[in-house]
């Protein structure tokens, strides 16, 4: 990915930058045969800056616009945006697009980072000339980079919002700050933020407006598909608008004392299910995840983390007998239990509750409520070197759940 370098990033800087754009064929993304009326309507950022995939020395920066655009992040660690950074696929800077997704990698761990997004209208493209709109640039924000060795770690933890915007900044504001400050790194939603995945305008102003608007901008959010996601006209758009570790939805990554894996349980039917006319395979997308689960309870970075945390929105026990959950104990059950996980937490149900290790599971289940108020739930969950806790609060402030895990004796 491109990477600019200024002494400062300035207006008149930024304007010899588009016109550098130009009058090259840089952009070879658009042919001569495109071209974008004169009278576009306004620019607009229909949702973000929003922050994806951090970790000590990576970041992913994502926003939608409203039209196309060539669009960029300039960013910097002290007085001044010293650095531009743009994505490219296969040679070409990517134009033309309304979702962006720019990775800032190689970036300073345990350090606040300043940045901007910038999106320039494409108004007309004459063979190798590209006329630019004004460009839209937006204040500047800050965020933080982990510490390579990072001491303690906190995220909370919804599920089953089903189209309830309203429940994020009412449990969030109620229960995940103190004071003015947040006491979170990381917010998750595990699954089922819709009943089924419609739109572009109905992600956006259901979820990524309200993510946005409270602390989108400034600390990242993790997406965990639910079954009613995979459901609905615009259930495969879904993944371009998230970031997460090689792409996937399902993945692991380590911050603070915690190795987090994160699983897909896709539907909770059955693939022949009438409901799908042929078009689904979760089984075999199961079976994938369970060869790569296997080599994760393997890798270097699994075995050295104090506690490990699963997070997957059906529940393999404690959820029924439809054939998700089932499929679900029969390609990860053995194997989370060979792997010695400290805590895994679902959604799903609908009905709160918190099952301990027993014969089946070798660890406690925590699973969260549902999307009406009295049965909503925000888990919050926190780790350093020594104890993992979680605590799970019901909407009206009761604590219904709490656990606190020792860190594993070696051998």
């Amino acid at each position: 990915m491109p990477t600019l370098k200024t002494q400062k990033i300035t207006a008149k800087s930024r304007r010899e930058f588009l016109t550098k754009f130009g009058t090259v064929s840089a952009l070879g993304l658009l042919t001569s045969t495109t071209a974008m009326p004169v009278t576009t309507p306004p620019l607009r950022i229909e949702a973000g800056p929003y922050l994806q995939n951090v970790h000590a020395d990576a970041a992913a920066i994502m926003w939608v616009t409203n039209q196309p655009c060539f669009s960029w992040v300039e960013y910097g660690d002290g007085n001044y945006l010293h650095q531009k950074l743009f994505d490219y696929k296969n040679g070409l800077i990517q134009a033309n697009n309304r979702i962006n997704k720019i990775k800032l990698k190689g970036i300073k761990p345990g350090s606040t980072h300043k940045y901007r997004i910038v999106s320039t209208p494409i108004l007309e493209v004459k063979g190798s000339q590209f006329h630019f709109g004004e460009p839209f640039v937006s204040p500047i924000y800050t965020f933080s980079t982990p510490k390579e060795q990072e001491d303690s770690f906190k995220m909370v933890v919804f599920n089953d919002h089903h189209e309830g915007p309203q429940t994020i900044p009412e449990l969030l504001y109620r229960f995940a700050y103190k004071g003015n400050e947040k006491d979170f790194d990381l917010v998750v939603f595990n699954g089922d933020v819709f009943d089924n995945a419609e739109s572009e305008k109905q992600l956006i102003e259901q979820f990524l407006r309200p993510c946005v608007d409270i602390f989108a901008k400034e600390t990242p959010f993790l997406f965990v598909q639910g079954n009613h996601e995979v459901r609905g006209a615009f259930a495969r758009n879904i993944p371009d608008y998230f970031s997460f570790v090689d792409e996937k939805f399902y993945h692991a990554f380590s911050r603070g004392p915690m190795r987090i894996i994160v699983l897909d349980g896709g539907e909770d039917k059955t693939d022949d299910n009438w409901e799908y006319k042929g078009l689904a395979a979760f089984d075999p997308y199961r079976e994938e995840q369970r060869e790569w689960l296997a080599a994760e309870i393997n890798s270097e970075a699994y075995k050295n983390a104090p506690f490990r945390v699963v997070l997957i929105h059906i529940p393999p026990w404690h959820s029924g007998d439809w054939h998700g959950p089932i499929h679900c104990r029969k390609m990860f059950g053995d194997l989370l239990n060979k792997g010695k996980v400290d805590l895994l937490l679902s959604g799903h149900t609908h009905r709160y509750g918190t099952y301990p290790a027993d014969s089946s599971h070798h660890f406690p289940i925590m699973i969260g409520g549902g999307p009406i108020a009295g049965n909503r739930t925000l888990i919050k969950v926190e780790a350093n070197g020594q104890t993992l806790k979680a605590k799970m609060i019901r909407d009206d402030g009761e604590v219904v759940s709490e656990l606190a895990i020792p860190k594993p004796k070696k051998g």
